[in-house]
């Protein structure tokens, strides 16, 4: 369990430090408008990047069982359907970069000066997609190999030399946002040639055969896209609850708005620590499956449930104890921190209730039960999130922490029973 998850903790916490230096080398240039150009721009990609994780997910559930029932033209199948569909989508991203740019900016607002930096960026950047898109497929499909490794090598990769280039670009050069753009072009393919040769190397210590008809005829994809677009629909149902929660915590003012964003911080070196753990269950659970051993899909749930939960209530004692100095680290503006620690109690919560929907959520893509995914999903964001909040707005922003609480604890226990009705079911006693 350990040889997956840590490598991809590690992972994770590289994500987070790239934003940094984008945020510090145009934070020093001679115009705030670049600093808000690439916060716009990066909110474009992280939009449309989310919403393509099915290729990760989806091919890591794929992947893992082709691999525990050693099938090793399924395992070539797996990842040339989730290369051609990867690569494909991102054409198609190109091709209406124009009217989607455009459309992005408008609904994201900003001053002149900083959209027009944002649409330099935003064109630059989305040459970056069929290297982006691909790699999603190449590090799914590792996971599913049981392979972390390999992901962590392309992200340290593609973040050490994102990293390297933007300061050579920007501070050597003199360049600006465009050279903010070309280090993550350059960084996502270099990522890629790393992904596409430890791939190769993989499939020639494993002999097989490239099924062809299954990469050329679309009738092949069938089980690809039933996976993959019950995954779409569920990221999008979470994408609508955190947007949800940033706008109506806009309503409530600026200090209200800005004092969740911090919050939101938490909730993502959270998701470090569990999604590390949730990536080993994808790939255990899977090769379980595969390989049809009922015993071993218990053990390994029972394993990263135990892991999970260690790391989530460390999480809340971390959060009780050094809440206060991790939002201090976060602002210094004096009403953002007083509003913030106002709200903090929810998020010292959150990790015990979080716990749950992070785990199965691993649990679920393994075994590639993603229809039961996307209905619990929805059911969770229709029927507990949306009514909790609207029966505790007069609350406020308490109201809506306490929402939120109740979207995670809902997809916790809808996900818990159908593992027992559904994923333990599949296999015999």
């Amino acid at each position: 369990m350990w040889r997956i998850a840590a490598p991809m903790i590690l992972s994770n916490i590289s994500v987070p430090l790239l934003g940094m230096v984008d945020t510090g080398v145009t934070g020093h240039l001679d115009s705030s408008a670049y600093l808000g150009a690439v916060a716009l721009g990066a909110t474009i990609f992280s939009f449309i990047y989310m919403g393509m994780n099915f290729l990760r997910m989806g091919t890591t559930g794929i992947a893992a069982q082709s691999f525990g029932a050693n099938d090793n033209d399924g395992l070539r199948a797996s990842l040339g359907q989730a290369l051609v569909v990867g690569v494909s989508i991102a054409l198609l991203l190109i091709a209406v970069q124009v009217p989607l740019n455009e459309i992005a900016l408008r609904l994201l607002g900003g001053d002149a000066e900083t959209q027009g930096y944002a649409a330099q960026y935003f064109f630059i950047r989305i040459w970056s997609a069929p290297g982006t898109l691909a790699n999603y497929a190449l590090i799914g499909w590792f996971i599913g190999l049981q392979n972390a490794r390999v992901p962590l090598f392309m992200f340290l990769t593609i973040n050490i030399i994102n990293i390297i280039l933007d300061l050579v670009f920007v501070i050597v050069l003199g360049m600006t946002i465009d050279g903010v753009a070309l280090a993550s072009v350059i960084a996502e393919y270099a990522g890629l040639v790393v992904g596409v040769s430890f791939a190769v190397k993989t499939l020639r210590e494993r002999a097989g055969h490239w099924p062809l008809h299954r990469l050329t005829n679309l009738a092949a994809y069938k089980a690809f896209f039933h996976v993959n677009a019950n995954l779409f629909i569920r990221t999008m149902a979470l994408m609508f609850t955190f947007a949800f929660v940033t706008a109506q915590g806009a309503r409530l003012g600026a200090s209200v708005l800005a004092a969740n964003a911090v919050l939101m911080n938490f909730q993502l070196l959270m998701s470090m620590g569990l999604d590390g753990i949730a990536h080993a269950a994808e790939a255990l659970v899977g090769k379980a499956i595969g390989e049809k051993r009922r015993d071993i899909l218990v053990h390994s749930v029972r394993l990263t449930l135990k892991w999970s939960l260690i790391f989530a209530l460390g999480f809340t004692v971390m959060f009780m104890l050094g809440g206060k100095m991790i939002v201090n680290i976060l602002t210094d503006l004096t009403d953002v921190r007083e509003t913030a620690m106002r709200y903090l109690p929810w998020i010292v919560a959150s990790p015990l209730v979080s716990v749950w929907s992070f785990l199965y959520d691993g649990v679920y893509v393994g075994a590639t039960r993603a229809r039961e995914m996307r209905n619990i999903m929805l059911f969770s964001t229709t029927f507990a999130f949306l009514p909790a909040w609207y029966l505790t707005q007069s609350y406020g922003n308490h109201g809506l922490w306490f929402a939120f609480l109740i979207f995670l604890a809902s997809r916790g226990i809808g996900m818990h029973f159908g593992y027992r009705r559904t994923v333990l079911r599949s296999l015999p006693a």
